[in-house]
Protein backbone atom coordinates (compact mmCIF):
# COMPACT_ATOMS: atom_id res chain seq x y z
CA UNK A 1 0.00 0.00 0.00
CA UNK A 2 0.84 3.10 -0.87
CA UNK A 3 1.76 6.36 1.72
CA UNK A 4 0.46 9.62 0.87
CA UNK A 5 2.47 12.45 0.97
CA UNK A 6 0.23 15.38 -0.16
CA UNK A 7 -2.96 16.22 -2.35
CA UNK A 8 -3.65 19.46 -3.95
CA UNK A 9 -6.19 20.69 -6.05
CA UNK A 10 -6.80 24.25 -8.04
CA UNK A 11 -9.35 25.40 -9.95
CA UNK A 12 -8.66 28.31 -12.93
CA UNK A 13 -10.57 31.36 -14.66
CA UNK A 14 -10.47 30.50 -18.10
CA UNK A 15 -11.76 34.01 -19.21
CA UNK A 16 -9.11 35.15 -17.21
CA UNK A 17 -6.13 33.04 -19.01
CA UNK A 18 -7.71 34.40 -22.14
CA UNK A 19 -7.63 38.00 -21.47
CA UNK A 20 -3.79 37.16 -20.51
CA UNK A 21 -2.90 35.30 -23.46
CA UNK A 22 -4.21 38.34 -25.41
CA UNK A 23 -2.23 40.63 -23.53
CA UNK A 24 0.78 39.32 -23.02
CA UNK A 25 1.22 35.83 -24.59
CA UNK A 26 4.56 34.97 -25.19
CA UNK A 27 5.57 36.56 -21.27
CA UNK A 28 2.66 34.42 -19.78
CA UNK A 29 3.90 31.43 -21.60
CA UNK A 30 7.52 31.90 -21.43
CA UNK A 31 7.16 32.29 -17.74
CA UNK A 32 5.07 29.47 -16.95
CA UNK A 33 5.02 26.56 -19.50
CA UNK A 34 7.36 24.34 -20.90
CA UNK A 35 7.91 24.47 -24.70
CA UNK A 36 5.86 20.92 -24.83
CA UNK A 37 3.00 22.41 -23.16
CA UNK A 38 2.71 25.74 -25.28
CA UNK A 39 3.13 23.30 -28.43
CA UNK A 40 0.45 20.78 -27.24
CA UNK A 41 -2.10 23.71 -26.30
CA UNK A 42 -1.50 25.45 -29.90
CA UNK A 43 -3.10 22.20 -31.51
CA UNK A 44 -6.38 23.60 -30.26
CA UNK A 45 -8.98 26.40 -31.50
CA UNK A 46 -8.71 27.34 -27.70
CA UNK A 47 -5.61 27.15 -26.30
CA UNK A 48 -6.32 28.79 -22.92
CA UNK A 49 -8.86 25.32 -22.00
CA UNK A 50 -5.60 23.81 -22.22
CA UNK A 51 -3.16 26.23 -20.44
CA UNK A 52 -5.28 26.74 -18.14
CA UNK A 53 -6.01 23.62 -17.09
CA UNK A 54 -2.17 22.81 -16.92
CA UNK A 55 -1.53 26.06 -14.79
CA UNK A 56 -4.33 24.53 -12.19
CA UNK A 57 -2.32 21.31 -12.21
CA UNK A 58 0.91 23.05 -11.40
CA UNK A 59 -0.64 24.94 -8.98
CA UNK A 60 -2.32 21.76 -7.16
CA UNK A 61 1.52 19.80 -7.67
CA UNK A 62 3.38 22.38 -5.40
CA UNK A 63 0.59 22.07 -3.05
CA UNK A 64 0.91 18.15 -2.91
CA UNK A 65 4.39 18.80 -2.70
CA UNK A 66 3.81 21.16 0.04
CA UNK A 67 5.01 24.08 -1.66
CA UNK A 68 4.01 27.28 -3.65
CA UNK A 69 5.07 29.07 -6.54
CA UNK A 70 7.35 31.58 -4.27
CA UNK A 71 9.24 27.81 -3.68
CA UNK A 72 9.16 26.54 -7.01
CA UNK A 73 9.08 27.91 -10.69
CA UNK A 74 6.28 27.04 -12.98
CA UNK A 75 8.74 25.56 -15.62
CA UNK A 76 9.80 23.22 -13.20
CA UNK A 77 6.39 21.29 -13.24
CA UNK A 78 5.51 19.72 -16.74
CA UNK A 79 2.18 18.35 -17.52
CA UNK A 80 1.86 16.57 -20.70
CA UNK A 81 -0.90 16.62 -23.08
CA UNK A 82 -2.96 13.74 -25.10
CA UNK A 83 -4.16 10.95 -23.06
CA UNK A 84 -3.57 10.21 -19.44
CA UNK A 85 -1.74 13.86 -18.52
CA UNK A 86 1.46 12.82 -16.17
CA UNK A 87 3.96 15.36 -14.83
CA UNK A 88 7.61 15.57 -15.52
CA UNK A 89 9.73 16.99 -12.32
CA UNK A 90 12.29 19.56 -13.48
CA UNK A 91 14.94 21.50 -11.20
CA UNK A 92 14.34 22.12 -7.47
CA UNK A 93 10.71 20.61 -7.97
CA UNK A 94 12.75 17.12 -8.99
CA UNK A 95 15.19 17.79 -6.36
CA UNK A 96 11.97 18.02 -3.58
CA UNK A 97 10.59 14.85 -4.32
CA UNK A 98 14.02 13.14 -4.28
CA UNK A 99 14.26 14.29 -0.81
CA UNK A 100 10.95 13.03 -0.15
CA UNK A 101 10.94 10.14 -1.26
CA UNK A 102 7.74 10.77 -3.96
CA UNK A 103 7.77 7.92 -6.42
CA UNK A 104 4.27 8.78 -7.89
CA UNK A 105 2.38 11.78 -8.95
CA UNK A 106 -1.37 11.16 -10.12
CA UNK A 107 -2.95 14.26 -12.06
CA UNK A 108 -6.67 14.49 -12.89
CA UNK A 109 -6.85 17.97 -15.33
CA UNK A 110 -11.08 18.96 -16.47
CA UNK A 111 -11.81 21.88 -18.26
CA UNK A 112 -15.35 23.45 -19.67
CA UNK A 113 -16.00 27.24 -21.05
CA UNK A 114 -15.21 29.26 -18.37
CA UNK A 115 -13.03 26.76 -15.66
CA UNK A 116 -10.64 24.60 -15.46
CA UNK A 117 -9.60 22.38 -12.44
CA UNK A 118 -7.28 20.13 -11.33
CA UNK A 119 -6.10 17.72 -8.37
CA UNK A 120 -2.77 15.83 -7.72
CA UNK A 121 -2.05 13.11 -5.46
CA UNK A 122 2.02 12.76 -4.41
CA UNK A 123 3.02 9.40 -3.08
CA UNK A 124 5.66 8.12 -0.96
CA UNK A 125 7.61 5.28 -2.79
Amino acid sequence: MANIHGIGVDQVNLNRVRKILEKSKSKFETRCFTDHEIEYANKFNDPAKRLGARFAAKEAVMKSLGKGWRELKWKEIEITGGGKPTVNLLGNASQLAQVNKIGTIHISLSHEKETAIAFAITEVA
